[in-house]
């Protein structure tokens, strides 16, 4: 029986599994793979590139994930550069179910799951008048604040556990 270890795997599927380790600064529940923040991986002789995708211009933690992302790929290559990418707009579709799993179990209400055939205005941020709760799954909840403590947040109140949570606009 042949074991397949780490020095066995391509250097890309290294590099992918290391950017799990990386957490939103903001959230650190949920990896930057999980987000859907990274868009690409490349490497080259000593060299590894990673595309990283903002959930919106101008996000305060860019600066912070560039330099996490770094440190923890340093050990793969001695030249290591995590490019701001607006090749395509993130999304919260990016979401991987472990990532809107990890939001709940932060006590966030990731965003709902957009149906393929649902139109979409890019120009709003949409905003749910009821949001299921992610402490008891509750749909008994009112939108207290449809401005949160960042854009794509909005705050909720559930009737029936009686506690606070905020909910992930649709990007």
């Amino acid at each position: 029986m042949v074991m397949v270890g780490l020095s066995t795997r391509p250097l890309e599927s290294v590099v992918w599994a290391a950017l799990h380790d990386v957490h939103d600064p903001e959230i650190p529940t949920i990896s930057v793979v999980d987000l859907g923040v990274i868009r690409s991986v490349s490497v080259g002789e000593g060299s590894v590139r990673v595309e990283l995708l903002p959930t919106f211009v101008g996000c305060p933690a860019i600066n912070v994930l560039q330099e996490s992302i770094t440190e923890r790929l340093r050990e793969f290559a001695d030249e290591v550069s995590v490019d701001i990418s607006f090749a395509e707009p993130w999304t919260t579709e990016r979401i991987t179910d472990a990532g809107r799993a990890a939001l709940r179990a932060a006590g966030f209400a990731p965003p709902p799951a957009r149906h393929q055939d649902e139109s979409r205005n890019l120009l709003i941020l949409p905003v749910m008048p009821v949001a299921e709760c992610p402490y008891c799954g509750s749909r008994n909840t009112t939108l207290e604040n449809a401005f949160g403590p960042t854009l794509c947040r909005a705050i909720y109140h559930c009737a029936n556990c009686r506690q606070p949570f905020e909910q992930f606009k649709e990007v």
